[in-house]
């Protein structure tokens, strides 16, 4: 093992570090349980965090600071304060740590400069807290950047938060250190410093004072019976750099009422669910001086987005424990915390439900909410889920006092102040806000983030309703033409909408104009019956504020009337290659349909598809066996007509022929039954008799191949001409097919081609 000096462990004793951990299965995630107001409340105990400061080493004539590379007791959130709470880093804070028990360091990590001047009576002033996780090597350097303060503030320090129930590798008591081999420090830690311990906060009651960030004097004491934040008692021996102020008789409080709101409280785990040391803050809550929550504040927690969602109340404790031990805040700032994993946080105590006064917006505490999603959103988006809770917390705490979440608002100042936008302005202005903003709009900084502030309005519109996003995406067990819907009866509706299904009340189907079903809000689809008739059908989403929006109306024709072939299938024989398995033929038909026909399905003797249009399909059949084929035609509702024919293929050799004239008989596989009858001779024929409704003429082809003509039941029907760049064998040359069957005679007779005289002839095939 490799020698290391821990660092700052004096201060850690000073500061009465507690060196009992809980596990973070005892408060690292919410345990209680849910009620149907949707709070969440917490069954853990509360968890005591560690506090461990650094002052750092200036130089450069007061412009940059450090701290080295230094060996620490185990922490997980870090912070750089100084002694002047009103005064600002204008510069660069940056910090990289070392995971516990590995010899692995962090990238730099940049401070937000400025936590925000928080509220009167604030120990110092600091930078956001920054979550690193279970570390325990640390180093940190600040320089100044700014024009108008060259200098940084002094007082300087790093403080190391160890928010408890956070298992580390390496986790040593308090004044542990450890030597090298020969008993002198380890090199590796650097020399040891002086450490300022943690300032008293000391926060007894006390007349109002004239409150110059605008966020009047927070005197009253006692929490309100609703409150979710039951008081903890104190415990006999309180950290020194926390110890709460000696008891006094406090006034009674006038606890605002807690209105009803136009939206659903979401879940929220209260302060005992996160693990909060009520100790470390005895002052009892106060509350906006007009009773009435105007806007809400996002904010990020400016730290890094690496924290499990089960980290997330430690995350929250560590915050908590920045703002009162090392800031000397008399609570946690935010009045909300989110995680990326959209769980809610009850921050500052005073009840979820009442218009408790937070210290998360310099100048504009007095007349707003504070919601904080934990992270940094610079570079990075707020998860879906963050957002989605964000928006339910914004939508149930402004729903309580008819504020519109997409509205805008007028504040007053309680302040001079500037935005990150650079616009200034006075104590007591009165400024317009959006109803629900970022903190860099009423105060010179980041937060929440470029990426979080560019997300802002789709926040406002999940807040506010009516659902967006919203259209009909499907109507199951109906088929669709053009823009119209047919169906039987039964219809299955989807739907899609890009608000969150945690905003939407519930889904309403609607069936020319009325209500025919009813689904939850995280539904997607709806079934209905319909009456046959032409039908209206849209689809109404109820948003949890009860603003509501509807789709366009689909049509839909509920009918059940079947196709009709209007004609029958039929079979004709077709020009192409013969062969005994494979006679070539064209199956022909028509269908219709009142409404609207889809289909028709050849299923047998082979499957087949054809569209609302087509009449006719090429197909061959085996020679000398019957074959039946049937179809089935749909219409758009499903609605169904079959039909069918059977046709048998007879081959008829050249020698079933009655002949005149010279002929020759030619023996070669390429001919049907492996012989043929060819002829030169002017005037030679062959006659064949048969009774059916089709026939073909087959023949070989060359480019010596010479004319013949075709007599059909004693009428010349045509002259063709057998010639043929390509040989050709077994070719189905000329058709005739009649409308039924009968018998008939077809004769061929040899022209004598000038040159080119002969014919050759493979048979007649008919159509039985």
């Amino acid at each position: 093992m490799r020698s290391r000096r821990i660092w700052g462990t004096a201060a850690a004793v000073a500061a009465g570090v507690s060196g009992v951990l809980v596990l973070q299965g005892v408060v690292g995630s919410p345990t209680g349980s849910s009620g149907d107001d949707g709070r969440t409340g917490g069954a853990g105990e509360p968890v005591t965090a560690g506090v461990r400061s650094a002052a750092l080493k200036v130089a450069d004539g007061g412009r940059s600071a450090a701290s080295g590379k230094r060996d620490v007791a185990p922490f997980s959130m870090l912070g750089v304060t100084w002694s002047d709470p009103s005064a600002r880093v204008e510069g660069t804070v940056e910090a990289r740590t070392r995971a516990a028990g590995t010899d692995t360091w962090s990238n730099w990590l940049v401070l937000d400069g400025d936590s925000g001047q928080g509220e009167s009576g604030a120990g110092r002033g600091g930078t956001e807290p920054a979550w690193v996780g279970p570390s325990d090597g640390v180093e940190v350097r600040v320089r100044a950047g700014g024009k108008s303060s060259p200098v940084l503030p002094e007082g300087l320090r790093l403080d190391m938060i160890d928010p408890g129930g956070v298992t580390t590798a390496r986790m040593e008591p308090a004044a542990f250190t450890e030597d090298g081999p020969t008993g002198e420090p380890s090199a590796s830690a650097g020399p040891a410093e002086p450490v300022t311990p943690a300032p008293e906060v000391t926060q007894t009651p006390a007349e109002p004072a004239p409150e110059p960030t605008g966020t009047r004097s927070e005197t009253a004491t006692g929490v309100p019976p609703t409150s979710a934040a039951p008081s903890a008692p104190a415990p006999a021996s309180p950290p020194a750099s926390s110890a709460p102020p000696s008891a006094s008789p406090a006034p009674t409080v006038s606890v605002p009422p807690a209105p009803p709101s136009t939206a659903p409280r979401p879940p929220i785990t209260d302060r005992a669910g996160w693990g909060a040391d009520e100790s470390i803050s005895p002052e009892a809550p106060g509350y906006l001086p007009g009773g009435k929550v105007r806007a809400v504040v996002v904010h990020h927690t400016a730290e890094s987005n690496s924290y499990t969602c089960d980290q997330a109340p430690a995350v929250v404790r560590g915050i908590y424990a920045y703002h009162v031990r090392t800031l000397g805040w008399k609570d946690i700032g935010y009045n909300f915390l989110v995680d990326k994993c959209g769980r809610i946080y009850e921050g500052r105590k005073g009840g979820v439900d009442r218009p408790v006064m937070g210290a998360h917006a310099y100048g504009f505490n007095a007349e707003t909410t504070g919601i904080s999603i934990l992270g940094t959103y610079t570079d990075t988006a707020a998860s879906t889920a963050a957002l989605t809770s964000v928006a339910r917390v914004a939508a149930w705490k402004l729903g309580q006092y008819g504020v519109n979440p997409a509205g805008t608002v007028t504040l007053t100042a309680g302040d001079a102040g500037r935005s990150h936008s650079g616009k200034t302005w006075a104590k007591g202005a009165r400024l317009s806000f959006p109803a629900i903003h970022g903190h860099r709009d009423g105060y010179n900084t980041q937060c929440p983030g470029n990426r979080l502030y560019g997300q802002l309005p789709t926040l406002r519109t999940w807040a506010a309703g009516p659902v967006s996003g919203l259209a009909v995406t499907s109507v199951a067990g109906a088929g669709q033409s053009g823009t119209t819907y047919y169906t039987k009866a039964a219809v299955t509706v989807g739907w899609k909408a890009s608000t969150p299904a945690a905003l939407v009340s519930r889904y309403e189907l609607l069936v020319d104009g009325k209500v025919a079903a009813t689904t939850a809000g995280s539904a997607a689809s709806a079934k209905a019956t319909l009456a046959p008739g032409t039908h209206a059908v849209a689809v109404r989403a109820v948003h949890v504020s009860g603003r509501t929006a509807t789709t366009a109306a689909a049509t839909v024709v509920a009918e059940t009337t079947a196709p009709t072939f209007t004609t029958k299938p039929n079979l004709a024989l077709r020009t192409g290659t013969v062969n005994t398995g494979a006679v070539p033929v064209t199956l022909k038909w028509k269908a219709a349909d009142a409404a609207a026909l889809k289909e028709v399905k050849l299923t047998r003797p082979v499957a087949k598809t054809y569209g609302p249009t087509t009449t006719s399909a090429s197909h061959t059949a085996a020679s000398g066996t019957a074959t039946t084929w049937s179809l089935t035609a749909r219409d758009q509702a499903g609605n169904t007509a079959t039909a069918s024919v059977a046709g048998t293929p007879v081959i008829l050799q050249e020698s079933a022929a009655k002949k005149s004239g010279t002929w020759t008989t030619k023996s070669s596989s390429s001919y049907l039954g492996g012989k043929s009858s060819s002829s030169s001779a002017r005037s030679a024929s062959l006659t064949w008799t048969f009774t059916g409704r089709s026939a073909a003429w087959i023949v070989s082809r060359a480019a010596t191949s010479g004319q013949a003509h075709i007599y059909v039941d004693g009428t010349k029907a045509a002259t063709v001409d057998l010639k043929s760049s390509t040989t050709k064998y077994r070719d189905a040359i000329w058709t005739r097919t009649w409308s039924t069957s009968g018998k008939h005679t077809v004769k061929i007779v040899v022209v004598g081609t000038s040159g080119r005289p002969a014919i050759t002839t493979d048979g007649l095939v008919y159509l039985k």
